[in-house]
């Protein structure tokens, strides 16, 4: 079994997908750039952060086809593109572009306490946390 099928198996076994759309998205991603030289795992978390939804999903693909298109190596530019758009949010959305930026970073992203989050967001980015812990745990 290769690697990205036992990442899928491995988020599946956890019960990690929120719904089948979630798991559709990922497996589309991961199909298209797992080979890309530029995938890692923290790329890889933030493809499970960015299928969540729709909106992000596509932001995500835009972003790995143009870096699939223009041959890169790494995810330096990602990088700079979150950061960018990071500092475009005025809601708690902030924190999971913070947290996508961890991943790509591959440091530790505790969510602050006194950050002004929706329950909704919370739940997310400790969703994502649990999912980075067991994509972390894959060979």
């Amino acid at each position: 079994m290769s690697w990205k099928d036992q990442c899928l198996a491995a988020l599946s076994e956890a019960k990690l997908f929120e719904n089948s759309e979630h798991r559709t998205r990922f497996k589309e991603l991961m199909d298209c750039y797992s080979g890309q030289p530029f995938f890692t795992k923290g790329l890889c978390k933030c493809m499970y952060l960015s299928a969540w939804d729709d909106e992000h999903f596509f932001i995500m693909l835009e972003t790995l086809s143009n870096m699939s298109l223009g041959k890169e190596q790494n995810t330096g530019e990602m990088r700079v593109i979150g950061d960018a758009l990071a500092e475009e949010q005025v809601t708690d959305e902030y924190y999971v572009y913070m947290l996508s930026i961890a991943f790509l970073d591959n440091i530790p992203y505790p969510v602050p306490d006194a950050a002004d989050i929706r329950p909704e967001t919370v739940y997310i980015i400790q969703q994502a946390l649990k999912a980075a812990a067991v994509i972390d745990a894959l060979i």
